[in-house]
C-alpha cells in the first residue's frame, strides 16, 4: 500500500507540475525524537472541497518540493506510517511564488492513521498594487521605435524634450535594465532610453513605491525594463528591418537661414536576434543598427527685456547619425542548484550636428547676429555583468551575487563661427571628453517563509567621472574664459537592506529599511574662475518603506504606502563647463549641488473583473532641497547680454494628487486602457545664489498650480491577424520654477499584421500625427521674460518587417 500510494502521489505531482505555472511549496520532514530526516513521507495539498491538488514524497534527506499550486487557501497534509499526521493551512497569495514550511517534525504513533478531511477557501487570482506591468507586444502605436517612444503610450508615463521619463509629474525616476542600473540609462539620468530598440524588450514594470531591496534613488519611482529571453530549445531568433521618416511637417516656421531645420529625416534600422538553448547553456545575441537623420532639439527662444527690446533666436540641432547596439550573454547551469551568467552590452554612436543660429531684433525684424556651428561627437557605453545564483533545496530560497562594470563616454568637439556687429568671422573650438566608470558588487539573499519571504542584501557602488575640457578661443571670442581644463568627480555608495513580506488571507504587510553611506568628492582645475573650490561631503541615511494591504475579497484591495527616497544630481546637472550652442542663452551645471530627499505617502485601491481593472490612488510627496534649472542674466558684457540657464537647490516643494489607471476589454475586437493623473504642484518661495559667471542671487516666488495628464489607448483586434491601436496623450499647463509650462498633446497610430503563418510581422506606426507635442514654456526672471519653444522631432512615421525563425 505504501509503495502504491507513493507512485500515485509522484504521478499526481508530475502532472500538476507540468500542467501549471503556479506557486511552489517546500519543506523538510524530521523525526521529532531523533531529529533525523524521514524519507518517503507522503505530502499532499488539498482544496476546501477535499480535492487533491498536488502531492509527492520526501527525498532521502527528508525534503519535498511541490509545484504548480493555485492561489487561495489550501491545506497541507503530511503522513508516514508509524507517525501522527501533520496538518496545516497555507495561503498562496499574489506576492510570493515560493513558500517554505521549514522543519516539519512528526511524532511517533503506533496506532493506525485516520483519514483526513480538510476544509479551505479558494480565493482566486488578483493583480497586486505594488507594481504595474506593461507587455511590449501590446504596444503598436510606437512599433519599431525606441523604448522612449514606447513609454509615451504607457498609462501613467510622460516624456519631456530632454528624453526624461516622468511619473506623476516628476522626472526623478530610476530606470533599471533587468533589475539593475547601467551606463545605458545612466546613474543620474535617463540619457540612453532613446537608443534602446523596443523590439528587444519583453515588458516594462512601473514601481511607484519600491521596497528596500531597490536602491534608494528615484523619488517618483522605478521603471524596470525586462529584456526578452528565449526559452525554447535549439536555435531561434528573428530578423527585422524598418524605415522611417521624422519631422515630416514643421510646427513653427524656421527663422531665416540657409540651412534651417532638417525635414523630413530618413531612418534605416536593421536588426538581428539569435538565441541557442539546451539543458546546460543559453546563449543569446541582440543587435540593431541605426542610420538616420534626426532633430533632437529645435529651440526657439524669444526674450522680452524690461527696457523694451525683443530678441528671437532658433537653435536647430540637425543630426546625421550612425548607431550600433549589441547585447549578448551566456547562462550556464553548473548543476541543478548553481548557475552562472555573463552578459554584456556595447553601444557605439557617431553623429555630426550642424546648426545656423539667427538672432532677430523683433522690433525692426532684422537679423543682427548669425552663428553657425558644427559638433562632431562619439558617444557610447559598455556594460559587463557576472552573476552567480545558488538555489537551496527549498524552492525560492536562493543566494545571488553580482559583479558589474560599466563605462560610458562622450567625446565632442564644437566648431563655432560667429558673425555680428562686434565680431566678424571669429572662430572658436571647444572639446570635451567625459568618461564615466562605475564598478558595482552586490549580494542578495531571499528566503521564503510560511506566509511570505525575507529579503536582505548589501551593495557597493563606486563611480568616477573625469572630464577634460579644451578651448581654442579666437579673436574677440564669445566663449567664457577661465574655465580650466579638467575636473574629477567621484561617488562611493555602500548600502544594506532588510525587507520582510507577510501575507495572510485578508491582509498583507511589507516593511523594510535600507541604509546607505555615501561619499562624494569633486576636484576642479584651480584655473577655473567660477568653480575654483574643491568639494567633498558624506552622509549616512536611512530609507524605510511600509506597505499595508487589506483584501476585501479576491477582486478588491486597499493599500497604504510610506516611502523615503533620495535623488542625487547627475552629470548633466553637475558639469561646470558651459554649453555654447546658443551664445546668448548659455547652459551650465553646478558642481556644488546637493541631493534632494523625498517622503511620500499613498493610499491605493484596485478592483478587477473578468474583462478589466481599475487602479485608483491618492498620493502626497514632500521634497527638501530640490535641484531645479534656474534662469538669470549676465549683464556685465557691454556689447550684449547673456541669459544663463544653471542649476541650484531651491528650498522645498510638495506634490499631491490622484491617479486613475484603467483597462477594459469591451469585446473580442475592442480593448481600451488609459490613465488620468490630477495633481497639485506647490513650489515654495526661495532666495538663493548662482556662481556662474559671477556670484549673484536669484529668487523663486511661491507658486501653486492644479494640473493633469491624460492618456487613452484604444486597440482593435480585427480578423486576419490585423491589429490597430490609437493613442491620445494630453498634458495640461503647469507651474515650473520661475514660470509656466504650456499644454501639449499627441495622437499616435499603430497597425500590425501577422503573415507567413504568424512568423512574419508587418507594422506601421505614426507618432504625433498632428505635430502638437513640442515643449513650450514661459519664464519670468529679474530683468526679462522668456518664451521657450522646443519643436524637436516628435512626428515620425515608420514601416517595418520582422521574421521569426
Amino acid at each position: 500500500m505504501k509503495f502504491f500510494l507513493s507512485i500515485l502521489l509522484i504521478t499526481l505531482s508530475w502532472a500538476t507540475s507540468f500542467s501549471q505555472n503556479g506557486a511552489t511549496l517546500s519543506g523538510i520532514i524530521l523525526d521529532e525524537a531523533t531529529n533525523k530526516p524521514i524519507s518517503f513521507a507522503s505530502v499532499s495539498v488539498m482544496s476546501r472541497e477535499g480535492i487533491l491538488i498536488s502531492g509527492g514524497i520526501s527525498s532521502e534527506k527528508g525534503r519535498f518540493v511541490l509545484q504548480g499550486l493555485p492561489r487561495g487557501e489550501l491545506s497541507v497534509h503530511v503522513s508516514f506510517i508509524g507517525y501522527k499526521n501533520y496538518d496545516t493551512e497555507i495561503l498562496v497569495g499574489e506576492l510570493n511564488q515560493n513558500y517554505d514550511l521549514g522543519r516539519i517534525f512528526l511524532i511517533t504513533q503506533i496506532n493506525q492513521l485516520k483519514d483526513l478531511t480538510v476544509a479551505g477557501e479558494q480565493t482566486g487570482t488578483a493583480s497586486g498594487l505594488d507594481k504595474k506591468i506593461f507587455q511590449m507586444d501590446d504596444n503598436l502605436s510606437q512599433a519599431g521605435g525606441s523604448i522612449l517612444d514606447a513609454m509615451k503610450a504607457m498609462p501613467g508615463i510622460s516624456v519631456d524634450q530632454e528624453g526624461k521619463v516622468m511619473l506623476r509629474g516628476s522626472d526623478k525616476v530610476v530606470v533599471l535594465m533587468d533589475g539593475k542600473q547601467s551606463s545605458l540609462t545612466g546613474f543620474g539620468n535617463q540619457k540612453g532610453l532613446d537608443n534602446i530598440p523596443s523590439a528587444n524588450v519583453e515588458k516594462i514594470e512601473i514601481i511607484n513605491n519600491p521596497s528596500a531591496k531597490y536602491d534608494a534613488a528615484g523619488m517618483a519611482g522605478i521603471i524596470n525594463i525586462i529584456y526578452k529571453k528565449e526559452k525554447q530549445q535549439g536555435l531561434t531568433g528573428s530578423a527585422s528591418i524598418s524605415y522611417g521618416l521624422g519631422a515630416i511637417s514643421k510646427a513653427k516656421a524656421d527663422l531665416p537661414t540657409e540651412l534651417g531645420s532638417f525635414s523630413p529625416t530618413p531612418k534605416y534600422i536593421p536588426g538581428l536576434d539569435l538565441n541557442y538553448n539546451n539543458n546546460k547553456f543559453n546563449v543569446y545575441l541582440q543587435s540593431e543598427v541605426l542610420f538616420q537623420e534626426k532633430l533632437p532639439n529645435n529651440e526657439f527662444t524669444t526674450r522680452f527685456y524690461d527696457d523694451g527690446r525683443i530678441t528671437s533666436s532658433q537653435v536647430p540641432e540637425n543630426r546625421k547619425q550612425s548607431h550600433y547596439i549589441i547585447k549578448g550573454g551566456i547562462d550556464y547551469a553548473i548543476d541543478d542548484r548553481n548557475k552562472i551568467s555573463f552578459s554584456g552590452i556595447y553601444d557605439w554612436e557617431h553623429h555630426i550636428d550642424s546648426a545656423q543660429v539667427p538672432y532677430i531684433n523683433m522690433l525692426t525684424n532684422k537679423r543682427y547676429r548669425y552663428i553657425s556651428w558644427n559638433e562632431e561627437e562619439i558617444t557610447g557605453y559598455m556594460n559587463y555583468a557576472l552573476n552567480y545564483e545558488h538555489r537551496f533545496p527549498q524552492a525560492g530560497h536562493k543566494l545571488q551575487a553580482n559583479l558589474q562594470y560599466t563605462k560610458g563616454w562622450e567625446d565632442e568637439t564644437y566648431y563655432i563661427n560667429d558673425s555680428s556687429s562686434v565680431r566678424t568671422g571669429g572662430r572658436d573650438v571647444t572639446a570635451i571628453l567625459a568618461t564615466e566608470h562605475t564598478s558595482l558588487a552586490s549580494v542578495d539573499y531571499t528566503r521564503p517563509l510560511r506566509s511570505g519571504r525575507i529579503e536582505t542584501g548589501t551593495k557597493m557602488q563606486i563611480r568616477s567621472l573625469p572630464v577634460d575640457y579644451q578651448v581654442d578661443r579666437g579673436e574677440n571670442s564669445i566663449v567664457y574664459p577661465g574655465m580650466g581644463s579638467w575636473s574629477q568627480w567621484g561617488e562611493s555608495v555602500y548600502g544594506a537592506y532588510l525587507n520582510l513580506v507577510h501575507e495572510k488571507r485578508t491582509y498583507d504587510i511589507e516593511a523594510g529599511i535600507r541604509t546607505e553611506y555615501t561619499q562624494v568628492y569633486y576636484e576642479m582645475d584651480p584655473a577655473n574662475m567660477y568653480f575654483n573650490k574643491n568639494d567633498s561631503y558624506n552622509y549616512l541615511e536611512f530609507f524605510p518603506n511600509v506597505r499595508i494591504t487589506y483584501k476585501f475579497n479576491a477582486r478588491n484591495k486597499l493599500s497604504a504606502f510610506y516611502n523615503r527616497r533620495i535623488d542625487r544630481p547627475g552629470e548633466p546637472e553637475l558639469r561646470m563647463f558651459a554649453k555654447s550652442d546658443d551664445h546668448e542663452l548659455l547652459k551650465v551645471g553646478n558642481p556644488y549641488l546637493r541631493p534632494q530627499f523625498t517622503q511620500s505617502f499613498e493610499l491605493a485601491y484596485k478592483t478587477i473583473w473578468e474583462s478589466g481593472s481599475v487602479f485608483l490612488s491618492a498620493y502626497y510627496r514632500s521634497t527638501m532641497s530640490p535641484f531645479m534649472r534656474i534662469y538669470s542674466i549676465d549683464n556685465t558684457n557691454e556689447l550684449y547680454e547673456v541669459i544663463i540657464k544653471s542649476y541650484a537647490n531651491t528650498g522645498s516643494s510638495t506634490n499631491k494628487g490622484m491617479e486613475l489607471v484603467f483597462s477594459q476589454s469591451v469585446s473580442d475586437i475592442l480593448k481600451i486602457n488609459g490613465s488620468f493623473n490630477f495633481f497639485e504642484n506647490n513650489i515654495h518661495a526661495y532666495l538663493g545664489e548662482i556662481l556662474f559667471p559671477y556670484k549673484h542671487s536669484f529668487e523663486i516666488e511661491e507658486s501653486l498650480d492644479y494640473t493633469l495628464d491624460m492618456k487613452l489607448n484604444t486597440t482593435f483586434n480585427l480578423k486576419n491577424d490585423v491589429h490597430i491601436q490609437l493613442t491620445g496623450v494630453y498634458i495640461a499647463p503647469r507651474n515650473i520654477p520661475q514660470g509656466k509650462e504650456l499644454s501639449r498633446s499627441s495622437l499616435d497610430l499603430g497597425i500590425k499584421k501577422l503573415i507567413l503563418h504568424k512568423k512574419g510581422e508587418l507594422n506601421l506606426s505614426f507618432t504625433d500625427m498632428l505635430n502638437q507635442y513640442g515643449l513650450r514654456q514661459e519664464i519670468e526672471a529679474e530683468g526679462f521674460t522668456v518664451r521657450y519653444e522646443n519643436y524637436y522631432e516628435t512626428q515620425v512615421i515608420r514601416i517595418g518587417f520582422k521574421y521569426k525563425f
